[in-house]
């Protein structure tokens, strides 16, 4: 197992580190494995989100395991260095792919959006998302 960097623990931000260990193991391990590759800075911090949306949907103001892996929307879908370029969309961390636009509406109604109900998917995940920051 490799050793984990005091700068990735350090560097974590608060809505991973208030989430299940799993979701702070793959951020770690994915931050690590970036920073060797790439150095410290944006692009290792790009990379570990990827790989947690992967695996993890934030919700509220942590993130929790989906119910099936794999991208969460277009940009986390692209080749590494197109989703370090900002190619596709991103929704902060909303399940749009992993979730139907039925339940994307009960979600952002229960966090209080006016609307919902005429918005497409995309909308929805990023209505969504601004109210979880």
């Amino acid at each position: 197992m490799a050793k984990r960097t005091m700068s990735a623990r350090k560097e974590m931000p608060r809505t991973i580190r208030r989430s299940p260990a799993k979701a702070q193991r793959t951020w770690e391990k994915a931050h690590d494995s970036a920073v060797e590759t790439y150095g410290e800075g944006e692009s290792a911090h790009r990379v570990a989100y990827a790989a947690l949306k992967h695996g993890h949907e934030k919700v509220g103001d942590h993130w929790e395991p989906k119910t099936s892996k794999g991208p969460s929307d277009p940009r986390a879908a692209q080749p590494t260095r197109d989703a370090i370029r900002g190619k596709g969309e991103t929704f902060g961390g909303v399940d749009v792919r992993g979730h139907s636009r039925d339940e994307l509406v009960a979600r952002a109604r229960g966090l209080g959006v006016t609307g919902a109900s005429r918005m497409t998917k995309s909308d929805l995940a990023k209505a969504i998302a601004r109210k979880q920051k």
